[in-house]
């Protein structure tokens, strides 16, 4: 790692980033091409699969415990991403895909992996008979597996939306939270509804290695909100000029330690090191959040106006930060704001100064979208599809990625919570619109690509 450069006082200061601001590796993600597996009946595909997914894969625990003694910095995560399922799945029906979930299911199991994604199909533009049948296999296969998970792409800047099977998701959605709702419907926490999806996003659940890809590729997502918070915090009443540097200075910082695991993580590994995804990836632990950042650059609650101001310049600077530090930065890079991963965004939700409205806003300017919220189970499916449309049409407008994770929890209702554990948490259950989309829904067809997309 010499061409890394790294000098004593970043190793000191990366050590006390780890010991005081919880800095960690989020995920150590490994992209595996299934194109290969390819086979003419399901059992010999799953087969193949399974054997590929051990193969590739097999000292990848392992690697992430030694370069965490080694190195000092933890690895939370050790995570799969494969080709999405519906590219390599040929005729299979709804039973056979819930088999192949099944078979990655196990692959992870046995290699200790936290999560595996790519159970996956891109319909921005149309659905085949294998997309169709691997959106009808989600609630069964998600309530079948634990460590499967799920996305579909619904939408780009160059096709426009397909309202067909954003109606379908809003309906799968449904069908999912009553699949496990002896769970919390925690069978919605691992499925993405994505516009502009990307090929080498490492964090789940909407990670899967995208046909552009080579054989097999060692992708590094590292996070760190709280080192963040403190810099901000030790800047002071400063002008924004001069926070926004700080901010990227910061993310500099970050990066490089990020790109100093991924790189030694591909070496032992034996994979190519693809990207460095500096997300700042909030946890339920206090200080380890997005929205106590915004706060400390000036808001009394996240959620009130200016919100969204700062979170642009948060997601600016970040992305500045990390594309100065290194070459390859990707994924999807920047500030996540999942609802029941963070303290300060599950506490101003709780309160009413965090509405749907204002969350989905605050989109419009950070990584991804809306993210783990949870609603009244009795969400008509409608209602979900056309939240849906909305987050997608950010997406596809912007040119930019844009997702929806969203629980309509069985049982509950608003002013409840629910709780998940571990790293996603617990969140309020928070109200949408009593009023109907159903009549736009039911349109069908595909809202047109923006003119942005004709680019040729």
């Amino acid at each position: 790692m010499k061409h890394l450069g790294f000098s004593g006082e970043e190793i000191l200061e990366t050590i006390g980033m780890v010991r005081h601001e919880k800095l960690d590796i989020r995920t150590v993600t490994v992209g595996i091409s299934l194109f290969d597996c390819v086979a003419d009946d399901c059992a010999s595909l799953c087969a193949n699969i399974h054997a590929k997914v051990t193969r590739v894969a097999r000292d990848l625990t392992k690697v992430s415990a030694e370069i965490a003694r080694e190195f000092g910095i933890p690895i939370v995560n050790n995570r799969i991403a494969v080709t999405p399922v519906s590219l390599i799945a040929g005729r299979c029906g709804p039973d056979e895909m819930i088999r192949i979930g099944e078979t990655l299911d196990l692959a992870a199991h046995e290699l200790g992996i936290d999560f595996i994604g790519g159970f996956s199909a891109h319909v921005e533009k149309g659905m085949t008979a294998v997309d169709q049948a691997l959106i009808a296999s989600l609630p069964q296969t998600l309530a079948a597996t634990k460590r499967v998970c799920a996305s579909v792409n619904v939408g780009s800047t160059r096709a426009g939306l397909n309202m067909d099977a954003i109606a379908l998701m809003g309906r799968s959605v449904k069908a999912i939270a009553a699949a496990t709702a002896d769970a919390g419907s925690i069978g919605c926490a691992k499925l993405v509804v994505f516009c502009n999806a990307v090929e080498d996003n490492p964090f789940m659940a909407g990670a899967f290695h995208g046909a552009s890809e080579s054989d097999c590729v060692v992708n590094v997502g590292v996070s760190g909100p709280g080192v963040v918070l403190r810099a901000v915090e030790e800047a002071g009443d400063v002008d924004f000029g001069a926070l926004t540097a700080v901010i990227r200075g910061t993310a500099f910082k970050i990066t490089r330690a990020g790109e100093l695991v991924g790189r030694a993580a591909a070496a032992r590994l034996g994979i190519p090191f693809g990207i460095i995804d500096l997300s700042l990836a909030p946890t339920p632990a206090e200080r380890d959040s997005v929205a106590r950042i915004l706060e400390a650059i000036g808001l009394d609650r996240v959620g009130t106006h200016g919100s969204t101001a700062a979170l642009a310049l948060l997601n600016d600077a970040v992305k500045k930060g990390g594309a100065m530090a290194s070459s390859y930065v990707g994924g999807l890079s920047g500030a996540f704001i999942p609802l029941s991963e963070d303290a300060g965004m599950i506490e101003a939700a709780a309160q009413g100064t965090l509405t749907i409205d204002k969350l989905e806003a605050m989109t419009s300017v950070c990584s991804v979208g809306l993210d783990m919220i949870a609603v009244p189970g009795d969400t008509p499916a409608e209602t979900l599809a056309a939240i849906m449309a909305d987050e997608a049409a950010i997406g596809m407008i912007n040119r930019k990625t844009t997702a929806v994770r969203i629980i309509p929890v069985v049982g509950k209702t608003v002013g409840d919570r629910v709780d998940f554990g571990g790293l996603l948490g617990h969140a309020p259950i928070i109200p949408v619109h009593a009023e109907a989309s159903t009549r736009f829904v039911a349109r069908g067809g595909r809202i047109p690509a923006p003119l942005q997309a004709l680019i040729n």
